[in-house]
């Protein structure tokens, strides 16, 4: 995106509460990566079009994105994933402050590892991934089985500060490329995957939604 565009954007979108500010002062300071702003308005966008009565966020960091979603859709319960001792703590604080607490069910550990206890909670009408970049398809693989018929996936960072648009020669850390790799790979999975219908959305750091077919 335009980076005057962007910042048009930015500013327009209206200001958020107090504790949404402090985590996002809190993020910023300690580098956390939350789901930047123009990012963030968009998913909202659409799960309020979607209506979802229940979403699997994969990737809880300290709770801003499930607490933004639980603010726009009320009626909604959320379960989310993590496995960072730390951010738990700081996201459970801000969800108490919230008081979002019956709204908000965390649950601790590698995502790769919760199938039995997420299924619990499931079926699922939104799955948000927000995790580990490198981890991107297994999550969807994992838990795509738990979504209804009529839900959706939505994926974020798939385009990676716009690295999958740079050729590998223009990326210097090994590791760095790796990642970016898998990105490209698991973007281009899901464009062509038999079963799901899938955009890619440049808008934040890319947002790929998918559908059942």
């Amino acid at each position: 995106m335009n980076q005057a565009i962007e910042n048009y954007l930015t500013s327009i979108i209206p200001q958020r509460n107090q504790l949404f500010n402090e985590m996002e002062a809190y993020a910023l300071e300690h580098k956390v990566p939350i789901m930047d702003l123009i990012g963030m308005e968009a998913l909202i966008g659409m799960l309020r079009l979607h209506r979802p009565k229940k979403i699997l966020e994969i990737g809880t960091a300290i709770g801003y994105s499930a607490l933004r979603i639980s603010e726009a859709l009320p009626q909604a319960t959320i379960v989310t994933l993590e496995r960072d001792e730390e951010r738990l703590q700081k996201a459970r604080e801000y969800i108490k402050a919230a008081k979002k607490e019956a709204a908000i069910t965390i649950l601790e550990g590698d995502a790769l590892e919760l199938f039995d206890a997420v299924k619990e909670h499931g079926p699922y009408d939104a799955i948000f991934i927000d995790a580990a970049k490198g981890q991107y398809q297994k999550f969807f693989e994992l838990y795509s089985p738990l979504l209804n018929e009529q839900g959706m996936i939505v994926t974020d960072n798939v385009l990676f500060k716009g690295l999958v648009a740079v050729s590998n020669e223009e990326i210097e850390q090994k590791r760095l490329r790796s990642l970016v790799n898998k990105i490209r790979n698991y973007n281009k999975w899901l464009m062509s995957h038999n079963d799901y219908h899938t955009v890619i959305l440049p808008i934040g750091d890319g947002v790929a939604i998918s559908v059942k077919k």
